[in-house]
């Protein structure tokens, strides 16, 4: 696991206009040329400084696969940690400190199949923070192998006469697992996607936006020119967003129409308002230990 801090000497009030460019990380990307992923990094560094965040009060958490990467590439508080742990982790950085803006990225291998685990209990702990995830229905760090996600009959590498499995729906999954706020988003429309993340990052609740982020490498089944015509968006449409019943009916839609858009929000207490002792006193944190000096040291120094 590693942390990287960018944010050493960051003013406490944000400057008069944040721009996408202040989110800029100190590294790069290396993701493929036309990788969908370059779509939700400009649109997370663009939601980021309309709501007017400073880098300091944002925590990204990923954990392995090349949309993982992305703590790297923002300019805020970063954790990369293990595959499929993203989520674990962010709830322990949420709980000890719920005054920071917590957002978790990953991939759909990182995060439905071996993080399906986490997935399922942060939604029904409704933990306060935003979990993005760039679904390419593809393994694409491993070089093409399917995906959770990956549609019955996709050939890859490990299925070169077809899958035979039918693939998890993450829609219905969170919503059916207690998410509150559900979404998804599609890298090829990037006004739209920076919408979404931005009522997902001001959501009181655990948020997720499920974003169609075509592999250009080793998925040219579910590339743009399979969503382009395909993808309509939910608000075109009225849709109740507190319908739950609507919301998985669209979600299961997968066909001549796929939906994006929030399909589900709802008010509800958080895992932090619910736990007494951390709606006393201010985030952990910030608290004493009850630990003398010397103590502190000696279980610092045991750790490292």
């Amino acid at each position: 696991m590693t942390i990287r801090d960018t944010t050493q000497d960051m003013p406490d009030q944000p400057p008069a206009s944040l721009q996408a460019k202040d989110f800029k990380g100190p590294v790069e990307p290396d993701w493929c040329p036309g990788c969908g992923d370059f779509g939700v990094l400009k649109g997370l560094q663009k939601a980021c400084a309309e709501l007017g965040l400073l880098p300091h009060q944002i925590v990204t958490v990923s954990g392995i696969g090349c949309s993982s990467n992305l703590p790297g590439y923002i300019n805020s508080y970063g954790m990369h940690t293990l595959h499929g742990r993203p989520l674990a982790v962010a709830t322990g950085v949420q709980l000890a400190n719920h005054e920071l803006t917590i957002i978790a990225t990953g991939g759909d291998g990182d995060g439905y199949g071996i993080g399906g685990n986490h997935f399922v209990h942060t939604a029904r702990r409704n933990v306060d923070l935003t979990y993005i995830v760039m679904n390419n229905q593809i393994y694409g760090l491993t070089t093409g192998q399917i995906s959770p996600t990956s549609s019955k009959g996709m050939k890859t590498k490990s299925t070169p006469f077809g899958s035979v499995e039918m693939p998890v729906n993450p829609i219905t999954s969170a919503i059916m697992n207690g998410a509150t706020f559900v979404a998804r988003g599609y890298s090829g429309d990037g006004k739209h996607l920076v919408d979404l993340m931005k009522k997902a990052i001001r959501h009181k609740g655990f948020s997720l936006i499920d974003i169609f982020s075509p592999c250009v490498t080793f998925n040219h089944d579910n590339d743009y020119k399979f969503f382009k015509p395909r993808v309509k968006k939910l608000e075109d449409e009225g849709h109740d967003t507190s319908d739950w019943k609507s919301a998985c009916e669209k979600a299961l839609m997968w066909g001549d129409t796929i939906y994006t858009g929030l399909f589900l929000q709802k008010e509800q207490p958080t895992l932090g308002q619910l736990e007494p002792v951390l709606d006393e006193g201010g985030p952990l944190a910030y608290r004493s230990l009850g630990l003398s000096k010397e103590q502190g040291q000696n279980i610092i120094k045991r750790m490292m």
